[in-house]
């Protein structure tokens, strides 16, 4: 009964997972309490703002990792109904099942470490599981149906969220970095006008003065001219578009093993 209403509310959410992230902002105007230099310092707060950077460029590499390997009619944006041409089952999905979800928490992360409240970070991680979890059991689902024993094989072998690098199974084709571009650009863009909003608000409070950060605002301006780039070559070239993908090389289910095992 509990999977089931989870199913339900994951069907709903699906639709709109691309925007789950703006549940969480308010949740910034209720922590101000921390907000402080690191010890004091201005270089110890520019070297805290890089590492909050770090951990969200990391899940956006993740994501451009994934995605850079998929064939086509997988793990797209689509949010009217699943889709799924083909089981992902090499790459990063061959040691974590939900490798873009994974990117996507990384990237809060480290837009709620810029905060400097560690109990914001657990707020928005169980806010984030109770989003994401309804959304996976109805993935899940979609692909049981869609691929039957085949799925259930790999799901059976490969964890849902906590990666197993000793599963490694090398993608069975050649990265597409035009699909990147084509599809997170928009990510990158948000990742770099919340950090560069962030910043500016956090040291607002901080200060109680506004303080123009030069970096990040330079910052904003070249992603903001690439994204516009972006944009124009999408509707208005084939630059960015892919050729049809082929087949995975490889097929997923009991055929693929993690390396070292005998296969024989």
């Amino acid at each position: 009964m509990l999977r089931d209403i989870l199913r339900r509310a994951g069907g709903a959410l699906f639709a709109w997972r691309s925007y789950t992230f703006l549940l969480l902002v308010p949740l910034f105007a209720l922590e101000v309490r921390h907000l402080a230099r690191p010890w004091g310092s201005h270089r110890a707060d520019e070297a805290w703002e890089i590492v909050c950077l770090t951990v969200a460029l990391a899940g956006q590499a993740v994501r451009a990792m994934t995605i850079a390997y998929v064939p086509k009619g997988t793990s797209g944006r689509n949010t009217t109904a699943q889709k799924a041409s083909w089981l992902n089952c090499t790459g990063l999905y061959s040691i974590v099942r939900n490798p873009l979800y994974i990117g996507n928490y990384l990237i809060l992360a480290g837009i709620t470490l810029l905060w400097q409240s560690w109990e914001l970070v657990v707020i928005n991680s169980l806010l984030f599981a109770a989003v994401y979890l309804p959304i996976i059991l109805t993935e899940e689902a979609f692909l049981l149906r869609q691929f039957g024993r085949e799925y259930s094989d790999y799901a059976a072998r490969v964890p849902c969220v906590l990666p197993n690098p000793r599963l490694w199974v090398p993608p069975g084709r050649r990265g597409d970095w035009r699909m990147v571009l084509r599809r997170e650009h928009d990510s990158v863009m948000s990742i770099v006008v919340s950090f560069t909003v962030l910043t500016h608000i956090r040291d607002y409070l901080i200060l109680k003065r506004f303080h123009a950060d030069k970096e990040w605002l330079i910052a904003c301006a070249i992603v903001t001219a690439a994204w516009i780039v972006i944009k124009i070559l999408k509707k208005t070239t084939r630059l960015l578009k892919n050729p049809d993908n082929p087949a995975p090389a490889d097929k997923c289910g009991v055929e693929i093993r993690p390396p070292g095992r005998n296969n024989g």
